[in-house]
């Protein structure tokens, strides 16, 4: 049962939150959820620097992973993505698993269009790889840009009231019916109300990027809610 503490002011934390549980979700699907110095022998290592030299070496100065973590996470991702891509059927397949009391393919829509940057219809390892460090070793401001840029769904830098209502429904149907007290099917519309209350500051109708980091560096839940999964791999 989820308690729903989010019913005030934690919408946004619990987004940011969301965000990071279904990538630490993903981390443990692939079986890579805990690093060690030892996890890949040197005959692995070697092979897989001989695969993806360049790759890897690109990534590694791109990400706050180094190099071996970086074959490990490679590897994982082989294994269960041979063709080398993630598409969006196994997104909600994943996050199905994580929120099976709930309806988790819209908003794992949502999160697959966050780490396709390229919009190609598919989540390359550099994509993943690039989201992941974002997420879990980025600073507090590349966090806040990366959630910004799930919330503006047509990436216009505006987040409007339909985008986020968007949202909202789709995290409310991946909590399903498993919350206390029982959510209101207005609560989604009424938290958009409240996000715009606090976060459009000049009251044009939209949010921009500088009102929402502004907004979310002065929110003390938030700032905690960034630093949870620092140390997940």
């Amino acid at each position: 049962v989820v308690s729903v503490a989010w019913e005030t002011e934690g919408l946004q934390t619990l987004g940011i939150v969301v965000i990071v549980c279904a990538s630490v979700k993903l981390l443990h699907l692939l079986g890579l959820i805990n690093f060690t110095e030892d996890s890949i022998d040197d005959e692995q290592e070697q092979s897989m620097v001989r695969h993806r030299p360049e790759a890897l070496e690109k990534l590694e100065a791109q990400t706050r992973f180094s190099k071996k973590e970086l074959q490990i996470l490679y590897r994982g991702f082989k294994n269960e993505c041979p063709s080398g891509v993630v598409n969006e059927e196994t997104f909600k397949s994943i996050y199905s698993q994580f929120f099976p009391q709930g309806d988790a393919s819209r908003y794992a829509h949502f999160l697959f269009n966050a780490f396709d940057t390229d919009h190609n219809g598919s989540v390359s390892f550099e994509d993943f790889v690039l989201g992941l460090s974002t997420l879990l070793r980025g600073s507090v401001q590349e966090k806040l840009n990366w959630a910004f840029n799930l919330y503006d769904i047509n990436k216009d830098g505006y987040i409007t009231k339909d985008e986020m209502l968007d949202i909202m429904r789709a995290i409310y149907s991946m909590m399903g019916r498993c919350t206390y007290p029982v959510l209101k099917d207005d609560a989604p519309r009424q938290h958009v109300e409240m996000f715009f209350q606090k976060m459009d500051k000049n009251k044009d109708g939209v949010v921009t990027i500088e009102e929402f980091l502004d907004c979310c560096q002065k929110d003390e839940n938030i700032m905690r809610s960034m630093q949870l999964f620092e140390n997940v791999i």
